[in-house]
């Protein structure tokens, strides 16, 4: 009796633990789907950031699927919102990893949220590829971490050779953020870049989070006189800066990083102030190539609205990972990982691949203003 009652339990336990492989094998890619998940702040404070990105992603996996999938296989996008929130992070990457049973991860966004998710990923052997984290840390993580977008430090470093190389500059000022990691890492970048290009940084500002009056070093910088002034922050604050900058008297050439993406929208008509401006990103809505006007046309159908670079860097992000998880043949991370750092991407931001720190190599985009337009100027990559 004890040994039918034995036998009889041993045959159940086989039979939930072949129901729980067969559920493992499908959630993680080997039935009809291959689930590839989706984490960043799509509610509260982050939400301008991760929206976008959300979106980028949807079009991506929208048109994979519409093509034939994955090597025959449609892709299930499992999305998590982290509610702009360090401890729904962890909630949210669980979720992935323990109910969706994902392949790979798209995301983080920031790059605060993207090392909580980086640490797990690379503990689990989660690929993961995040669109928009720009500081050099998150890769840093393990070699399951990669990036589409440039590190601060590196955005720096173009900005300096630009400067130097295609504006003909030998002195620069440099107004920054104190109190922001984005900011800082810009222009510790430049800086480095400058001492080794002869561009002598002949006045720095600094600022700190919620100042809106900077005439005070707009004012010592004017008086400074250099030929460009680096003004490494968001749009936001950007717009002032360069608002204020026109008002005291500056007449050096302005130049900003991606975080000036959008600052159009923020000038408040005064536009004018821009001439004689330029910024770099990793994407532009005005580029000429016929693949960046067709994803702008179908991202304004489907949102009624311009893309922002965090749209497009996770467009790409989502057809790269796509293509290495294609190229591996399999949905097993140490494959996709070999496959990703083998990748040569041609994107809508440019053609794309990775070092052997798993951060981008390509061109910079360079663009500047006509009156209440953008102006696409050249791809840019240092040698």
């Amino acid at each position: 009796m004890k040994r039918k009652i034995l036998a009889s339990i041993l045959a159940g336990l086989v039979t939930i633990s072949s129901l729980t492989a067969c559920d493992n094998k499908s959630n993680s890619g080997d039935g009809d789907e291959i689930v590839i998940g989706a984490v960043g702040p799509h509610t509260k404070d982050l939400s301008v950031y991760g929206i976008p990105v959300k979106n980028g992603i949807e079009m991506a996996v929208k048109e994979i699927n519409e093509n034939g999938g994955i090597n025959g296989k449609k892709i299930r996008l499992a999305i998590e919102d982290n509610q702009s929130s360090d401890s729904e992070v962890v909630n949210a990457y669980n979720k992935l990893k323990d109910t969706e049973k994902v392949v790979a991860i798209i995301g983080d966004v920031t790059s605060g949220n993207s090392s909580i998710v980086a640490a797990r990923a690379n503990a689990d052997k989660i690929p993961m590829l995040t669109p928009s984290a720009t500081d050099a840390s998150v890769t840093q993580t393990g070699e399951y971490i990669f990036r589409a977008c440039f590190t601060d430090p590196v955005q720096g470093e173009i900005v300096a050779n630009y400067s130097v190389e295609k504006l003909g500059a030998k002195t620069a000022a440099v107004l920054y953020n104190a109190d922001d990691s984005y900011s800082r890492g810009l222009f510790e970048g430049f800086k480095a870049a400058a001492e080794e290009l002869n561009l002598e940084i002949i006045a720095e500002e600094t600022y700190n989070n919620k100042a809106v009056d900077f005439n005070s070093q707009l004012t010592n910088i004017k008086n400074a006189n250099p030929d460009i002034l680096f003004v490494p922050v968001y749009a936001e604050d950007a717009a002032l800066i360069v608002n204020q900058a026109k008002s005291v008297g500056v007449t050096s050439t302005l130049v900003g990083g991606d975080g000036w993406d959008g600052i159009l929208s923020k000038m408040n008509g005064g536009e004018d102030a821009l001439a004689n401006s330029y910024f770099f990103s990793g994407f532009s809505t005005v580029s000429t190539d016929e693949k960046v006007q067709k994803f702008v046309s179908d991202y304004k159908a489907a949102y009624d609205s311009d893309p922002a670079s965090f749209a497009a860097l996770a467009y790409d992000a989502t057809y790269m990972m796509a293509e290495a998880i294609k190229n591996a043949g399999s949905t097993d991370g140490a494959k996709i990982i070999e496959e990703l750092k083998k990748l040569e991407y041609d994107g809508i931001t440019g053609t794309t691949k990775f070092g052997e720190d798993r951060n981008p190599i390509k061109a910079i985009m360079v663009s500047s203003f006509e009156g209440a337009n953008y102006k696409y100027i050249e791809n840019y990559e240092v040698d």
